[in-house]
């Protein structure tokens, strides 16, 4: 990756947010890598080197800041200037793709050589997959240690190292301290209830919380998600073990406070990652509204309200279900069957201020006798053969590498068309280009009426369409137009 001396000199001497984790600053006088927003003095120009990522800065013998700590960025934009493959993989790692079998198994999937995605990495990040991983570790073991009061033992297993004494090598030779000594510096705030963590994610701005609140909440499923006073809070599931987080905006601005309840904390990274891609932390502003701005429909109302997130989803499943439910009905018809759905055939769990159920599972619902609890026969057969189909092994919502064979799958099951699809390419699979042409919404706020028209004038919207579509429905939102639920 190749990045502008120049540009990256003025974002670094203007601490300018919009880069944060888009570079590192490596000083070679302290042999230390900050982000760009670090509050140090600022070194001369002949001292600094540009990395274009925290791994790079690291496999080149520099240790992270702790004034600024890298950490906390908000996430290099992988998918913004870098090849598909690097896209895919990078996803892939975040959800454990490198556990199974390393490089080699990884680039399997994504129908490479490991050596070519080695050198795809080097090219695009500077580092290769394991450097990358290895970092990603690092980083979230030392916001563990910052942010928790985790003993090390929990952090060590919590950020994916094998046993307590390669964390504390590997946090002695990265930070040139001992885990403990990093916490003794930490300024946390009081002590967390027992199985309780609260941990910023930071974004880059502009983010429109608002309007990404309004989204999830016109979107939530009664019982398992729950949206009040500038928090989203939902139940959650994994390895058998049930929990809850809730997220809301920081008081600095400038990041997500999460808070997760949650009895396994080896679980805490799978958590924070599926809790940054569903508020699409990652995104870059600055290069979205390139595409945007150039179409008059988006323009004004992009700078009028610019940062405006593609909301994921905790459980693709459960989006899938959720859209089958929505089609051809109102946002509050859909609500209502979903909290039916979820209040005949859920989990119940212990209540929490709105949340009081589970999802339920693909195998609950392969079997259910949905038309029973008064849903419409046809979204029950498409539900009941989306669930056998997950139970079958024959479409998986997890590591998907190849985004169009997906969807393809999912096609196959009868009831669920391309609208459909590009809505859980949209927010199950954070692709986004995906574009869910035809819904309401989208025709209300455009002059084309027909969805080829719609869809030529959207060219000039990629590889961005899922965020002009997000604009679409907040217009239709703001003007009253009655839209499906997906």
């Amino acid at each position: 990756m190749n990045l502008d001396r120049q540009v990256c000199s003025r974002a670094r001497l203007s601490r300018d947010a919009r880069f944060d984790g888009k570079f590192f600053i490596a000083v070679l006088s302290t042999g230390i890598y900050c982000r760009p927003i670090c509050t140090a003095r600022a070194s001369k120009e002949e001292n600094v080197r540009y990395y274009p990522s925290a791994a790079a800065a690291a496999g080149a013998g520099f240790r992270p800041c702790l004034r600024c700590r890298p950490e906390c960025s908000p996430g290099t934009p992988a998918w913004s200037g870098t090849s598909s493959t690097v896209s895919r993989a990078l996803r892939l790692i975040s959800e454990g793709g490198l556990e199974d079998g390393g490089i080699e198994a990884l680039a399997e999937r994504l129908g490479v050589g490991g050596r070519h995605l080695r050198r795809l990495f080097l090219k695009h990040l500077g580092a290769t997959p394991n450097a990358v991983a290895q970092t990603r570790r690092l980083h979230f073991a030392k916001k563990l240690i910052d942010e928790t009061s985790l003993s090390m033992t929990q952090v060590a297993v919590a950020s994916g190292f094998g046993s307590v004494r390669r964390f504390n090598a590997a946090i002695r030779q990265v930070y040139n301290r001992t885990p403990l000594q990093i916490r003794s510096l930490a300024r946390r705030a009081a002590v967390e209830p027992e199985n309780q963590y609260l941990l910023r994610l930071p974004f880059r701005p502009p983010y429109a919380w608002k309007s990404v609140l309004a989204f999830l909440a016109d979107h939530a499923i009664p019982g398992v998600e729950f949206v009040e006073q500038n928090t989203y809070r939902r139940s959650i599931s994994w390895n058998r073990t049930h929990g809850y987080f809730e997220v809301s905006l920081d008081a600095s601005g400038s990041s997500l406070a999460a808070r997760v309840q949650f009895g396994d904390s080896s679980a805490l990274y799978f958590i924070v990652e599926r809790i940054r891609a569903m508020f699409d932390l990652s995104a870059d502003w600055s290069v979205i509204v390139q595409s945007l701005k150039s179409d008059p429909a988006l323009a004004d109302i992009a700078e009028a309200e610019p940062g405006l997130r593609v909301p994921g989803c905790w459980n693709g499943f459960e989006l899938a279900t959720a859209a089958i439910l929505g089609q051809r009905v109102s946002l509050e018809c859909a609500a209502a069957l979903a909290g039916r759905l979820v209040q005949a055939l859920g989990t119940p769990i212990p209540p929490m201020s709105g949340v009081a159920y589970l999802f339920p599972s693909p195998e609950t619902l392969a079997t259910a006798d949905l038309a029973s609890i008064g849903l419409p026969p046809s979204q029950a057969v498409t539900i009941r053969a989306l669930a056998r189909a997950v139970c079958d092994g024959r479409i998986s919502f997890d590591q998907i590498v190849e985004t169009d064979a997906f969807l393809g799958r999912l096609r196959e099951i009868p009831g669920i068309g391309r609208w459909t699809a590009q809505y859980v390419a949209m927010r199950a699979l954070g692709e986004p280009d995906a574009f869910p042409n035809g819904e309401p919404g989208m025709v209300r706020g455009l002059p084309e009426k027909t969805a080829g028209e719609i869809e030529r004038r959207a060219e000039a919207w990629r590889p961005w369409r899922a965020y002009g579509v997000m604009y679409l429905w907040k217009l239709a939102r703001e003007n009253g137009v009655r839209i499906s639920r997906n």
